[in-house]
């Protein structure tokens, strides 16, 4: 408040009186009086004193006037300016509140969006998981499949088609795990940065809410308020404050990265949904190529068994027929050889006919040719019988292959239609299905 002018206050000259020394003889009575003379005032001093002092009353009289004037005016324009600063900063404080507001309601809407999307995310994971448990009964079938038809015997144990499907099975699962696995890793990160942002936005909107609290309490400040009072080292700007631009540029940065974390979640959880189907449909397609080539197989293993079988019964009709034939050429031959032995014993008794009767004739003749003819017969006959046991040991070892053979057949049939088959009833109908159990 500016202080009103003061004019300065000057002392009336003095003047000094000279007394004039009378002529006359000094006396005692005119030595006192000369002193006390000289310490008074002439009559237009004091009228010019008078007249001062009156002049310098009217002039402080006339600007205390002006100050108090000036001293109204001041105040009126400062009880305006104080109450227009005041409703211009309670409407700053009004709208910095709609700008907390609006930032406030979106950090919460994010955060809400954020939290729900990290659950679906998590559901995801969670069916990602009961898939990759879903994957080791198929994989435990296919090794016990490959293990089984192992053992099969020597004659049967080939790389067929089975177990070049089964292989491929295999493989396919093996693969399958390995994308479940990883997709698992990958869903767990994207959780951990759902999370980490979402609490970013959290800490963001809790300084909002706070700040909120703080300026509507800021609003709220009168002059009638009890609760004011001074603080005049407020007034200073902290050197670690921000800009409005750099405060709205974080809140837009926090929720640009929460939407980028959830626009990358909903892409892996449509990857996710993708993967757990495509695999499904591939284990589901490999399931039915390797059924259709245990069928097949099986089929053709009952063909060849069949086949196994009715040559089997041709083999041993033919042992039959082939020892009937041996038992006949054996008596053929000794009905040949009783017939020899009659001939050589009428040759040996006519052999002792005495001198000139020991004679060629016809008979003669006619034994030597008998002997000679019924010797090729017999000797026929054994070769023929030789062959006939030959034969015969053929045949039986052609039973025993094929007997050995239809076993092998047996056996195969068993692993793949039992053991293979069988066990893979087991298999888990749809891996898509089996991840949300």
């Amino acid at each position: 408040e500016p202080h009103p002018p003061v004019v300065p206050s000057c002392p009336l000259p003095s003047k000094i009186c000279d007394v004039v020394p009378s002529e006359r003889p000094r006396s005692c009575c005119g030595m006192a009086m000369a002193g006390f003379r000289t310490a008074k005032y002439q009559l237009p001093e004091w009228h010019r004193r008078n007249m001062g002092v009156c002049y310098e009353a009217l002039t402080a009289g006339e600007q205390a006037e002006r100050g108090r004037g000036e001293g109204k005016h001041l105040v009126k324009r400062a009880a305006a300016s104080a109450q227009r600063a005041q409703g211009h900063s309670k409407a700053t404080l009004g709208q910095r509140l709609q700008d907390i507001h609006f930032w406030r309601v979106e950090l919460q809407k994010e955060i809400m969006e954020l939290d729900a999307e990290t659950n679906l995310l998590a559901a995801q994971k969670l069916r990602l998981e009961r898939a990759l448990d879903a994957t080791e009964v198929p994989y435990s079938v296919v090794i016990d499949n490959l293990e089984c038809r192992e053992r099969r015997q020597p004659p049967d144990l080939v790389i067929d088609e089975v177990e070049r499907q089964l292989l491929k099975e295999a493989d396919l699962i093996r693969d399958i795990r390995d994308l479940l696995k990883r997709t698992i890793i990958q869903a767990t990160t994207q959780i951990r940065s759902n999370r980490i942002q979402k609490e970013n936005c959290e800490l963001d909107w809790s300084d909002k809410v706070e700040t909120y609290h703080i300026d509507d309490k800021c609003v709220g400040y009168c002059t009638d308020s009890t609760n004011v009072q001074f603080h005049p080292s407020s007034v200073k700007f902290e050197e670690n404050a921000s800009t409005p631009k750099s405060w709205a540029q974080f809140s837009h940065d926090n929720i640009s990265r929460a939407e980028q974390e959830k626009l990358a979640s909903v892409q892996l959880r449509s990857l996710i949904n993708n993967i757990i189907h495509d695999a499904s449909e591939d284990l589901r397609m490999q399931r039915a190529a390797v059924s259709e080539a245990f069928d097949s197989h099986c089929r053709e293993l009952d063909d060849a068994k069949l086949r196994l079988e009715q040559h089997l019964q041709q083999i041993l009709k033919d042992i039959g027929d082939e020892e009937a034939n041996i038992v006949n050429l054996k008596k053929a031959i000794r009905e040949k050889e009783a017939f020899l032995k009659v001939a050589h014993t009428r040759l040996y008794d006519r052999s002792f006919r005495p001198n000139v009767e020991l004679c060629r004739d016809e008979p003669q003749f006619r034994l030597v040719s008998e002997v000679e003819e019924l010797t090729v017969f017999v000797e026929a006959l054994k070769r023929k019988l030789m062959e006939s046991e030959q034969n015969l040991k053929n045949l039986e070892e052609t039973r025993m292959k094929l007997e050995k053979e239809i076993a092998v057949k047996a056996n195969s049939i068993f692993i793949d239609r039992q053991k293979c088959m069988g066990y893979r009833v087991r298999y888990p109908v749809d891996l898509e299905v089996a991840s949300y159990k």
